[in-house]
C-alpha cells in the first residue's frame, strides 16, 4: 500500500486508513485504526471493530460484524521445508451477508464464509476452505486449507480441523476434536486426506480421527475415542481404537 493511495482519518482517540479503491456501503461502522488495503468491497450495515486489518481485494457482504484485532484476506506464506506450497493464485476472501467474526480472528485470502457464518474469537481459518451457510466455527478452532463444511455445522471450541478434510451438513463436532491426513507423519509417501463426516454425524470431546477414515451418516463417535477405521452410518462407537457398540 503507497500512502499516497490512503485517505487517513484522524478521530480523537486513534486513526483509520482506507485505500481510495475502496468500495464503502452504507451505514458501516469504522472503529480506531482500522486498516483497509486496495480494491476492498464492503456492503451495507457492516460494523467494523478496533484494530482491524482487512487485505487487498476482500470481499464483504451486508450486516456483517467483524470483532477487534482481527485479520481478514492474510495471504499466505511458507518456509523451504513445507511440502506444500501454498502458491499465490488464490481467489479473494468472500463474507457473505450476515456473517459473525470474533475477535483475534485470522481468515486467509480463498476462502468462503457462507450467509449467516459464526466465526468464534480467535480462530484461525486456512485458504481454499468454504463454510456453508449457518455454520458454527468456535473459539480457538483451527480449520486447515482445502477443506469444505456444509451447512449448519457445528465445530466447537478448540478443535483441529487438518487440511483436506470433508464434513458434510448438520454435523456436530464437540470441543477439542483432533484430526489428521497424513498417515506416516510428514515422510512424503502419503496422499494427504483428511477424515470425511458424513451428514447428519455426530463427534464427542476430544476424539482423535485418524487420515482417511470415513464416519457415516447419523454416525455417533463417543468422546475421547481413536476413530482408526470407517464408521458405518446409524452406529456408535466409542473406546480407543474405536469399536462398535450398537
Amino acid at each position: 500500500m503507497r500512502s499516497d493511495s490512503l485517505t487517513i482519518f484522524t478521530m480523537e482517540r486513534g486513526v483509520y486508513m482506507i485505500h481510495s479503491s475502496v468500495v464503502l456501503g452504507e451505514n458501516v461502522i469504522i472503529g480506531e485504526n482500522v486498516v483497509i488495503e486496495e480494491n476492498v468491497i464492503i456492503g451495507d450495515g457492516v460494523s467494523i471493530g478496533h484494530h482491524v486489518v482487512i487485505k487487498k481485494d476482500t470481499r464483504i457482504g451486508n450486516f456483517v460484524q467483524i470483532g477487534e484485532l482481527t485479520v481478514l484476506g492474510k495471504p499466505t506464506s511458507s518456509n523451504k521445508k513445507m511440502a506444500r506450497k501454498p502458491g499465490n493464485a488464490l481467489e479473494p476472501l468472500v463474507i457473505n451477508d450476515n456473517v459473525v467474526i470474533g475477535c483475534n480472528s485470522v481468515l486467509y485470502r480463498g476462502v468462503k464464509l457462507n450467509p449467516g457464518v459464526f466465526v468464534g474469537d480467535l480462530a484461525s481459518i486456512r485458504e481454499k476452505v468454504v463454510i456453508g451457510e449457518d455454520s458454527i466455527i468456535g473459539r480457538n478452532a483451527i480449520v486447515e486449507t482445502n477443506t469444505k463444511i456444509g451447512d449448519r455445522v457445528t465445530i466447537q471450541t478448540g478443535c483441529y480441523i487438518t487440511a483436506d478434510m470433508v464434513i458434510e451438513d448438520d454435523v456436530f463436532i464437540g470441543p477439542c476434536c483432533s484430526s489428521s491426513n497424513d498417515k506416516y507423519m510428514g515422510m512424503g509417501n502419503y496422499k494427504h486426506q483428511g477424515p470425511i463426516i458424513k451428514k447428519g454425524a455426530k463427534i464427542g470431546n476430544n476424539a482423535t480421527l485418524l487420515p482417511a477414515i470415513t464416519i457415516g451418516e447419523n454416525a455417533i463417535v463417543g468422546a475421547g475415542s481413536v476413530i482408526t477405521k470407517d464408521v458405518p452410518q446409524n452406529k456408535t462407537v466409542v473406546g480407543n481404537p474405536g469399536r462398535i457398540i450398537n
